[in-house]
């Protein structure tokens, strides 16, 4: 029952964000990208806490692979990043795109729905560069190679974390696949 209440005072995530859809546009030289799905398999599925992963049709793209998905941070009961297993309190949240090239590269990272009450300063295009050219073969870590933000730590890890275990995901589902 408490995960209905949770999922009802969440929205649902919007995989074709106006923000991703631009951004494709103009990196692929489309006026509008076709984005398929990839289709996981279920052991891949539930490492997944709330996301997707797509794949560009575009011929030649720069951007080959994005990920959509959401960061749940504070709760009305306090802050943690890691996900609360009981789901019994709405947690603030942030959906973010990544978009990968076709050695599972990070090219772009966006925030496109920060429904936080703090840390929005990681929604900075100039903070959030720092991990291009990220592709899983080292570990980030806030304050030595992902520079930290003052109040929004918990935005930070969760965000730090996400991207590092989305693209070794990625790779892992690229490479099973």
């Amino acid at each position: 029952m408490h995960g209905i209440a949770f999922l009802k005072a969440q929205s649902d995530i919007d995989y074709k964000p106006k923000l991703l859809i631009r951004e494709l546009a103009s990196v692929n030289n489309m006026p509008q990208p076709l984005l398929s799905e990839i289709a996981l398999r279920d052991v891949q599925a539930s490492q997944i806490f709330k996301g997707k992963y797509f794949i560009s049709e575009a011929q030649a793209s720069t951007c080959k692979y994005v990920y959509i998905g959401r960061i749940n941070s504070c709760r009305s009961g306090g802050c943690s990043i890691k996900p609360d297993k009981s789901e019994d309190q709405t947690s603030e949240y942030f959906d973010y795109f990544i978009l990968f090239d076709s050695n599972c590269v990070v090219q772009q990272v966006k925030v496109y729905n920060y429904q936080a009450t703090h840390g929005q300063e990681i929604t900075a295009t100039g903070w959030l560069k720092q991990f291009i050219g990220y592709n899983g073969q080292k570990e980030l870590n806030t304050g030595k190679n992902i520079d930290a933000i003052s109040g929004a730590t918990i935005s930070v890890e969760g965000i730090t974390y996400d991207i590092q275990d989305k693209t070794n995901l990625l790779k892992q589902i690229l490479k099973n696949n």
